[in-house]
């Protein structure tokens, strides 16, 4: 049966490997970017839900990202980082979440990091907002426990994006390196020792997502080699 899929930062990246993923199964998708659903905007996301129709599958995938020490990192990118990663999380599940219920059934899936289990140094904001984002959906999961709606996280290691490819130039612009030993730099952050693919992550939420994972809720996915035991 095919079912309505909403993926929020869907039109590249993770967002738009998950959208595929989930149409080449049969399952009608929507991949709002930010033109389409601004998910820090509270009027902008209950017009969006309100106008998709019963949504089966919420993929919590928008996030953004910025890189600075604690001392310079300035209050706007901090609460950049939280408006998108934790806030646009909230805003979207809620929207969801009474249509979820009233039906028993549905899957909420966050698109988090493994920087929601540990702590990287220069990404304090991001790394706060994404402890923020699982947070939120394990109270969440709580909620639901004993319903036909279940809510977990994937948290990935550094993917091949766009995210990561600007990452790959603050390195080189602050150190020297070169663009292939910075990559080299993000890849060694995890036992795997490769970048993960977009279809990798797109994998493992398809994984919550099905039906057959109504027993998996409140979990976090770590994909990345090994190294966080979850």
């Amino acid at each position: 049966m095919s079912r309505l899929v909403v993926v929020t930062g869907g039109t590249r990246g993770i967002g738009a490997a998950i959208a595929a993923r989930f149409r080449a199964s049969g399952d009608t998708v929507l991949a709002p970017g930010r033109a389409d659903c601004d998910v820090t905007s509270e009027e902008a996301v209950t017009e969006y839900f309100a106008s998709a129709g019963p949504v089966d599958v919420l993929v919590n995938n928008a996030g953004i990202s910025s890189s600075a020490p604690v001392s310079r990192t300035s209050l706007a990118d901090w609460r950049a980082q939280f408006e998108v990663n934790a806030t646009g999380a909230f805003l979207c599940t809620r929207a969801v979440l009474d249509g979820m219920r009233s039906r028993d059934s549905g899957r909420i899936v966050t698109v988090a990091s493994t920087a929601s289990h540990v702590g990287y140094r220069y990404t304090a904001g991001y790394t706060a907002s994404k402890h923020a984002a699982v947070g939120f959906m394990r109270a969440v999961a709580a909620e639901l426990a004993g319903t036909g709606v279940t809510a977990n996280a994937v948290c990935p290691a550094f993917v091949r994006t766009d995210m990561t490819a600007t990452s790959v130039e603050r390195i080189v612009s602050r150190s020297g390196r070169s663009t292939s030993d910075a990559e080299a730099a993000l890849a060694a952050a995890s036992p795997l020792g490769r970048l993960l693919e977009p279809a990798e992550v797109a994998f493992a939420v398809a994984f919550l997502a099905a039906p057959e994972a109504a027993a998996i809720n409140g979990q976090t996915l770590v994909l990345d080699g090994g190294g966080i035991q979850s």
